[in-house]
């Protein structure tokens, strides 16, 4: 199981991508490359995350390097995972009940809590979604296409955990998280995870794959 530690750092109030990156400097960068159905999904985009906390909120910083960039889906809770897609699935209760959160590069979220028995599920409302601020910058070089992304995940999204979840409860603390991005509906689907996950299709909905993370 991998693990990684979530760096405490102050607030910045900034509203552009190029302004938030300050507070990402000296946290670590980590692949998001575990491709464990290469075999029938060969596509390997090339993508890594920082991650950092604040009083108030969760930053993750994702940057995506891909052939296709695709942005179709505009409301919250509508299957952007058929798009290019970055999510973040974490359980603050030893793996019992577990959010996940699925972003594309318009800021289209997709937000679910509870098992991993699918029908025991439900997603948060368009509101509740749309605390969640993206920044993003997209660009094209040479044919590759480059997507940054910045997720401000507030910790009052997480009102539905079965613990109060804030930046005290979790300093010094560790919880069970993964990070992904996906594609189902691109020219070339895939589908990456940083800690490995061992099952015969692609499901990211397995929290016995999440790995932890420890906030500082």
């Amino acid at each position: 199981m991998k693990n990684l530690t979530v760096k405490y750092v102050e607030q910045k109030q900034n509203n552009k991508y190029s302004g938030l990156l300050e507070i990402f400097k000296g946290a670590t960068f980590h692949a998001i490359a575990e491709a464990a159905w290469k075999d029938e999904y060969p596509d390997h985009p090339e993508v890594q995350f920082q991650i950092v906390y604040t009083s108030e909120a969760i930053f993750i910083h994702y940057m995506v390097r891909e052939d296709y960039i695709k942005a179709q889906y505009i409301r919250p809770n509508e299957a952007v995972w058929e798009d290019s897609c970055v999510e973040f699935f974490i359980s603050f209760d030893q793996k019992v009940h577990y959010y996940n959160i699925e972003m594309n590069p318009l800021g289209t979220g997709l937000v679910g809590y509870g098992t991993s028995d699918k029908n025991s599920r439900s997603r948060l409302t368009a509101e509740q979604i749309q605390q969640i601020n993206t920044y993003t910058e997209v660009s094209s070089i040479r044919g590759q296409k480059l997507w940054n992304t910045i997720l401000e995940i507030p910790f009052a999204l997480f009102a539905s955990a079965e613990t109060l979840v804030s930046a005290e409860s979790l300093r010094g603390q560790s919880v069970h998280a993964n990070f992904y991005k996906c594609g189902d509906g691109l020219p070339a689907p895939h589908f990456v995870s940083w800690n490995r996950i061992d099952f015969p299709t692609p499901n990211f909905h397995l929290p016995e794959f999440f790995g932890e993370i420890s906030f500082e």
